[in-house]
């Protein structure tokens, strides 16, 4: 079985967005100039959203998996951080441009963590879902019901 029908690769597009951000929001928009706390709040998140992307992917390749969600599995990897969200990586993207907006106060950093979540959410992770409940039946929809999409919910 293939996997899902995904348009788009997530990594690439993130970067693509990190990059544009950078640009626009150091060279066309204005800046908004935020606390010290603040920003130290974002190089925290900065470094946690590094740690999950790491964590989530070298659980992928510690159970033989490729990451790229495109590919077909062979299960479903409810350990780690998998036991906390059922996408990590792509939490960690949004997170990671976020903390970006935080540190260096570009709103484009921020824009694009919103379209980048909304694009993960309604044509990557969803579609995701969809092959899986096919592939897995019952043991994804306890794994669903177990395990929030994103962290909260």
């Amino acid at each position: 079985m293939n996997g899902p029908q995904i348009k788009g690769n997530p990594l690439k597009i993130s970067v693509i967005l990190l990059i544009v951000s950078y640009i626009l929001g150091d060279f066309v928009l204005p800046k908004y100039h935020l606390m010290y706390f603040i920003q130290l709040i974002g190089v925290l998140g900065l470094i946690f959203s590094v740690g999950i992307f790491i964590s989530g992917f070298s659980l992928f390749n510690s159970y033989g998996e490729d990451p790229l969600p495109t590919s077909s599995t062979n299960r479903i990897i409810k350990t780690g951080i998998f036991a906390y969200t059922r996408n990590p990586i792509y939490l960690a993207f949004v997170l990671f441009l976020l903390s970006m907006f935080l540190v260096f106060e570009n709103v484009m950093y921020f824009l694009s963590a919103i379209g980048l979540a909304i694009w993960l959410h309604h044509w990557v992770i969803k579609a995701e879902e969809k092959y899986l409940q096919q592939y897995f039946n019952e043991e994804y929809d306890r794994y669903m019901n177990s395990v929030n999409r994103w962290l909260f919910f």
